[in-house]
């Protein structure tokens, strides 16, 4: 390997790879560390196209994870381009000797269970099924087919998990009595509200504010030894915050948000001077609490409105928007029909499997 690929390699390697050498995720023998509370089950994903790289990669991370997942779900232009994710769906025998997958289904059912199936044959342990096709993404999104995640799930005997669809937390109880599946998981919406999964009934617990969870975020981002990149931490405070952020009174918040940067590109060796940026996220989230409770101060006059008498209907979809101060999904509306308008016709159905 010349010098200039191994530098890049590194340049790689070693933020991602970061979990290895800070000792943190997925470990249960660090000084101090709470064995209860550790990461754990933790499954760790892939991209490959590769059986042997694969491999070679599992091999890193093994001792501290419980599960390798092989994504064959990605339908982004990157995994196009590069040939793994969604776009290995045709090739049957490489995903096959790749063991573990996750993978966006074809559009007749058929198809699909006979994916499965051979997944199963695999070795898969799990499947998480998600309800969309390859084609279905961006502007281009539907909602999940419940129906087809069930045909899944009847047609093989490991674990099945339904992907997809899970908006609000009401929807996790609907989506097990409609599929059957085994448990749940969500990726786009948890990232817009982390509390998802909660089993609480109450609204700010379901959907709590915002800025709390942004502060809880970076909290937690503080006390762990393992680096985070400022631009995966920008991201996620963008998802969270997005509809405080459209707001003109918060347009300020957003430009200094995208204005953060890590001091140097050369890691510093003190942990604390590595992070410096942090507390410039922190004040801005500091500052949209300030502004959001002043907000739903006005809004409930003093909290003789109750929240749930302000919450109206997303005309499109039919699905509740709550209040902007309050963690809410992020739901496009559904892709039109050739001479109808967005809410003449359901989306077509559509479907995701993966395995751990």
């Amino acid at each position: 390997m010349s010098r200039c690929s191994w530098t890049l390699h590194k340049f790689y390697r070693d933020p991602n790879f970061d979990i290895i050498t800070s000792g943190e995720e997925g470990s249960c023998s660090l000084p101090g560390l709470d064995t209860k509370n550790t990461d754990r089950p933790l499954i760790v994903q892939f991209c490959a196209n590769s059986p042997k790289q694969l491999l070679a990669a599992a091999k890193l991370v093994e001792a501290r994870c419980d599960a390798i997942d092989i994504d064959l779900g990605c339908p982004q232009e990157i995994a196009r381009r590069g040939r793994y994710g969604a776009f290995l769906m045709d090739d049957w025998e490489l995903v096959y000797n790749m063991i573990t997958v996750k993978f966006r289904v074809f559009k007749d059912i058929e198809r699909r269970v006979a994916y499965a199936q051979m997944l199963e044959d695999a070795w898969d342990q799990i499947l998480i099924c998600h309800s969309c096709t390859c084609e279905q993404r961006g502007q281009n999104s539907a909602l999940a087919s419940y129906e087809h995640i069930r045909a899944i799930k009847a047609a093989v005997s490991v674990s099945v998990f339904a992907n997809g669809n899970i908006l609000f937390s009401s929807d996790n109880p609907r989506c097990l009595a409609e599929t059957g599946v085994d448990s749940l998981m969500s990726a786009e919406g948890v990232f817009y509200n982390p509390a998802l999964f909660s089993a609480s009934s109450l609204l700010d617990e379901t959907n709590p504010p915002l800025a709390d969870l942004t502060l809880e975020y970076l909290a937690i981002l503080r006390s762990q030894p393992t680096r985070t990149a400022p631009s995966a931490v920008r991201g996620h405070l963008f998802k969270i915050l997005r509809l405080a952020l459209r707001r003109e009174a918060y347009w300020d918040l957003r430009e200094r948000l995208g204005r953060v940067r890590a001091p140097a590109a050369k890691r510093s060796a003190d942990a604390e001077e590595d992070r410096a940026w942090v507390e410039e996220y922190l004040e801005i989230c500091q500052e949209a609490k300030t502004r959001l409770i002043v907000d739903a101060e006005e809004a409930t006059q003093g909290g003789r409105i109750p929240v749930r008498d302000l919450v109206t209907t997303d005309c499109d979809t039919g699905l509740e928007v709550l209040l902007h101060w309050l963690a809410q999904p992020y739901f496009r509306p559904p892709p039109p029909t050739a001479g109808k308008s967005n809410n003449s016709e359901p989306p077509l159905p559509s479907v995701l499997v993966v395995s751990p």
